[in-house]
Parts: C-alpha cells; structure tokens; sequence
C-alpha cells in the first residue's frame, strides 16, 4: 500500500475506519486493517469523504469583480450587461491567469470537480481556448467539464449556434442554453428543441441555464424534460437554477415534479446567487428565488448545489467553499431535519458528481483515492462549521494541508483552547 488513512468518520456514519490507498485507487476500507510499508495518517476520528464538486460555474468570469465597474443594481441582467461590455477586453492570458488562480483556491478547498459555462458568443472563442488550457493544466489535481454556453441567446445571437458547434469540435463537453434570455417564449422553446436534438446526435450532456427568472409563466423547463424524454436523454440532462418555479403556481408544480422525474432530468440550484439575485424587483416579502429543492428531492429527482459565481459581474463574494454553498442551501430551503441536512451534503459530493458522469467517484474499493479530510466528526459538523480542510488528497497524493481550526484563549477559569466540534 501506499497510503493507509487510520481512524476515520466516514459520511454514513461508521466510525475509525481505516483506508488503505495503493496506485492511486482505494484498494480496502474497514477497521484496523493490517497492513505493512505504507505511509500513514492518523485522522484521529475526522471526517473524511470524496471530494466535493460543483455542478455550476462560470470559471471564464471569475475574479473579475469591478472590471470595467460594479455591478450598480445588482441584479441578473445587469450583470449580463457587465460582461458584454468587458467582453471585447478580455485576453486569453488574463483568463488563465484567473482560472488557474480559483483553481488553486478550489484545491484548498476539496474541491476537485467543476462543471463550468464558458460563453461562445465571442466569435473569438477566446474564453473556450483559454478553459480547454486550463483543463489540460489542471487535469492532474481537478476534474474540470466545460459547456458551451451562449450567454446572448442561442437565436438572439446571430453566430452563436455556429460558434457553439465549433467549440464542441475544440473539445468543449456539454451543450448549454439559456431559453429565457432569447426574445421570445416561443424562440426560447425553439432554441431548447435545436439544442436537445444536437446534443443528441452528438451523443452529449445538455446542461442549461433554465428559468433563471421571478416570472412564474417561464417554463422552459417544462419543455426541457419534454424534448430531454422524447429523444431519449434520461439521465444526460440537466436544468440549472429553476428559480421560476419558487414562483410557479403549486398545482402546476404538482404537474411539473413528476415531468421532470419520468424525463431522467436533474436541477442544479445555485443558493448562493439565486437569493442574492432574485426578488430584486421585490418590495415586501421578497421572495428567496432560490427552486424547491427539498420538493424536487422527494420527488425523486437529483438535485445538486452549484456555486455559480466568485468574484464577478453578479456576485462580489465567494471563495470556492462547496460547504458554504450547501450551508446557505440548508437555511434557505429550510432543510433543517437530520435525513434533509444529510442531502444538503450529498447535493455538494455525490450528486454533483452522479450529474456530471464522474467515472469512480466515492468511497468504496476500486474508487479513485480522491478525499477530503475534514475537520469535523460528521457530514452536519462539517457543514455546521464550514469545517477545515485538514488534508486534500488526489489520486493518493496528499495536495493540499491545513491545520484545524482552534483558537487559544486567555480566560479566567477555562479551558486554554476552544474546540468548536462536539463530542472531542
């Protein structure tokens, strides 16, 4: 072997397990395993899991936070705006630069697998040849997929259906659209059949921006499951954000979930960005935006958290934390029970990487020795603390370190040293 983890939580619960890692794969996990040569790593009861992974992002516009200016109004369309202007300013060095620079902070992070929109309607397609660099670059320590995103609107944009198959020809993997961008309901109906039916004959994964919209007649999803049944897709498709459904009249959603469900489609809810951009025209109540995941989870369908943004034209914050995306996820759907709170840290590990097609993702032998050590004694300790990243572990290398979190006191009649685990 060479690398045994001794005495770890694992996410299901089981207690000092240990994971013996030998050519880069998990070759055996379970208590006190006997075994010789290897290297080990004393987790002392830590929790440890596959890695985690963002199922939405837009790595092309990442840490370009005030370029050319702020996002004034802070709203979705607004920073459409932002980005078609510094669009024609962009170089293919400035966006590596970034990219590889959220990349390392992701690493730190335990975050090993992005999926990221890349906007194609730059005739240049200079943001697809700067990602498709980067993902040769950080192949070794991240899983990096990327869809070919037409920002402008399939047919609102006169290249962008041209440019779309181009940057699948370079190599981009996934189609994506964004229906309620284009002009009308009806183009946006028609860019998700000449979408579909695309990706279909090219044996691809569909991914789309859908409904990212307060209206509750915006339901491109509905045609999204439709096309994604009728040609076949179960389990290929995808819809990101959804947020016209927290709007949607329950009785047509009572309709919609098992569409959604019998069409082998997944949604992706993105909490940090839905309820910072949605509700904008709200006065008061403002709505959250963010879609019924905890509904869509009953019935049956996968539903992941994304990031979406860092440090762009429609999010200020962000720092590639996947814990922090499910722990506002669990507080905005209200998923405060025990079993709910589990499935917030699913929505952030295995389903992303179920929605992607990761290949040997997990903790079981034959796995890819990706894991995460994190500084918490369970999957809800781990959210609750938004836990430290004790060791990242790629492929059976350790590639990222950091110290637990303790803060030293000087108190009159306590401890010298706070732990903020239970249970230590």
């Amino acid at each position: 072997m060479d690398l045994v983890l001794r005495h770890a939580t694992l996410p299901d619960g089981r207690r000092d397990m240990d994971i013996a890692i030998e050519h880069g794969r998990i070759a055996a996990l379970g208590p006190q395993l006997q075994l010789r040569g290897a290297s080990e790593i004393d987790v002392a009861g830590d929790l440890v899991s596959p890695p985690f992974v963002d199922a939405h992002f837009h790595m092309d516009a990442t840490l370009s936070y005030g370029l050319p200016r702020v996002n004034a109004s802070g709203t979705l369309l607004e920073g459409i705006a932002l980005w078609g202007e510094l669009k024609p300013d962009l170089t293919q060095q400035a966006l590596v630069e970034r990219a590889l620079q959220y990349c390392d902070w992701a690493v730190g992070r335990g975050l090993l697998a992005i999926r990221s929109h890349v906007d194609i309607c730059d005739d240049r397609l200079l943001a697809v040849e700067a990602l498709l660099h980067v993902r040769r670059q950080v192949a070794p320590y991240l899983d990096l997929q990327l869809v070919a995103f037409p920002q402008d609107g399939l047919l609102r944009s006169a290249s962008a259906f041209a440019n779309l198959k181009r940057a699948i020809a370079m190599g981009v993997d996934v189609v994506g659209g964004i229906p309620h961008f284009e002009r009308t309901m009806d183009d946006g109906a028609e860019s998700v059949r000449l979408l579909c039916e695309f990706a279909a004959q090219q044996g691809l994964r569909v991914d789309m921006h859908c409904d990212e919209s307060d209206d509750p007649l915006s339901r491109h999803i509905e045609t999204l499951a439709y096309h994604a049944h009728r040609l076949g897709m179960q389990g290929r498709v995808t819809g990101s954000h959804l947020t016209s459904m927290h709007s949607m009249d329950n009785y047509y959603v009572s309709k919609l979930l098992p569409l959604i469900r019998e069409a082998g489609v997944a949604a992706i809810a993105n909490p940090l960005i839905n309820i910072t951009l949605q509700g904008r025209h709200d006065t008061y109540p403002k709505r959250r935006g963010m879609t019924r995941v905890p509904e869509m989870m009953a019935a049956g369908i996968d539903v992941a958290f994304g990031h979406d943004c860092a440090m762009d034209p429609w999010y200020s914050l962000g720092s590639g934390d996947m814990l922090e995306v499910a722990h506002m996820g669990l507080h905005v759907a209200q998923m405060t029970g025990q079993d709910a709170m589990l499935a917030c840290f699913r929505a952030v590990t295995e389903t992303p990487a179920r929605i992607l097609g990761l290949e040997d993702y997990g903790l079981e032998p034959g796995c890819h020795a990706d894991l995460v050590v994190l500084d918490a004694g369970s999957t809800i300790e781990a959210i609750r603390l938004r836990a430290a990243r004790r060791f990242v572990i790629r492929r059976g290398k350790v590639v990222s370190r950091a110290p637990a979190a303790q803060v030293q006191l000087d108190l009159p009649g306590r401890p010298a040293q706070v732990d903020f685990r239970l249970g230590r």
